[in-house]
């Protein structure tokens, strides 16, 4: 059965599961930028693509007939689904009608997801210094989303996207818990390169009928919001280069590995740093310098994962 681990958290553990939010906070960012030149579920497949190319140099012998993912199929078109098809396709039909913060800061309910899916489907306790540690992470977001200013909260105005949003995040708590199984072969496990071709093989079915099915859609009822074709350029073309490499190979082999490391929740407080990082990038690319309230809200977040990784 698996089970939430609670090691003390290592600067190398620190680090792989830092990487991630801060290319996801750039995933939200650009993929905001690319919903006006293509349909979102196309996107998300040409991302995979592209990494699965990137991939095959790194670890093509698991493709090979009598290769252990074959006999394990069932287990990688489920993390395909929920990684590759899932997760991305949601987060990126969100960011048509959300701003990339929106975006991040409901997926920083994500600690609280991982909370529910271990208890319900993995019987995984929920610890005291868990909640403590959520409260803390959860109040570091409100201090970027006020900005400071705890009236700003009044404000906040919520999108269709930001279900779409609540969603990936609860399939992502999904994907991370099944990665504590480690059912693959040791052959697999021992290859992250071959693990992550494994799951996006399978993924890119899932992900191809989900992208035929929308251009059907498009076809017949297209929102007046959303592109109805690619838009081909070479600022398309760099975004795709960087979702693949970094949000896709990158970010998911340093997830994987620091969710091995740490646990799911432990794991998924890392996440609340993506609004973090999102408002810096936001503010950088508008020339506005990072606020005060920033380095308050890093403070709380990081408390956060310091209290949840504790051990009870």
């Amino acid at each position: 059965m698996p089970r939430d681990t609670t090691a003390p958290l290592t600067p190398s553990t620190i680090a792989l599961l830092t990487i991630p939010p801060l290319l996801w906070a750039g995933n939200a960012v650009v993929g905001r930028m690319a919903a006006a030149w293509i349909p979102p579920i196309t996107f998300n497949l040409l991302r995979w693509l592209i990494a699965f190319a990137l991939l095959v140099p790194l670890a093509h012998w698991v493709l090979r007939p009598g290769s252990p993912m074959w006999r394990q199929w069932r287990r990688f078109a489920v993390l395909g689904l929920f990684a590759v098809a899932g997760y991305n396709m949601l987060q990126y039909l969100a960011l048509h009608t959300s701003t990339p913060l929106n975006v991040t800061l409901v997926a920083s309910s994500m600690p609280v997801w991982m909370m529910l899916v271990g208890r319900l489907f993995f019987a995984a306790p929920v610890q005291r210094q868990q909640l403590t540690g959520a409260a803390l992470s959860l109040s570091g977001v409100l201090v970027v989303l006020s900005q400071g200013q705890w009236a700003n909260l009044l404000k906040l105005h919520f999108v269709p996207g930001d279900a779409w949003m609540l969603a990936a995040a609860f399939t992502w708590a999904c994907y991370s818990w099944l990665l504590t199984r480690r059912d693959e072969s040791p052959e697999i496990r021992r290859d992250w390169a071959a693990f992550l071709l494994a799951q996006t093989a399978f993924g890119l079915i899932s992900a191809a009928a989900l992208a035929g099915g929308e251009w059907i859609w498009l076809s017949t009822a297209a929102p007046a919001d959303m592109p109805t074709r690619i838009h081909w350029s070479w600022a398309l073309a760099a975004v795709l280069l960087f979702v693949a490499v970094g949000p896709s190979v990158i970010a998911y082999r340093c997830w994987g590995a620091g969710v091995q490391r740490a646990g799911p929740t432990v794991a998924g407080f890392f996440t609340n740093l993506t609004p973090l990082f999102a408002a810096v990038m936001s503010s950088l690319l508008l020339g506005e310098t990072p606020q005060a309230y920033h380095a308050l809200a890093f403070g709380l977040i990081v408390a956060g994962i310091a209290v949840s990784s504790r051990r009870g």
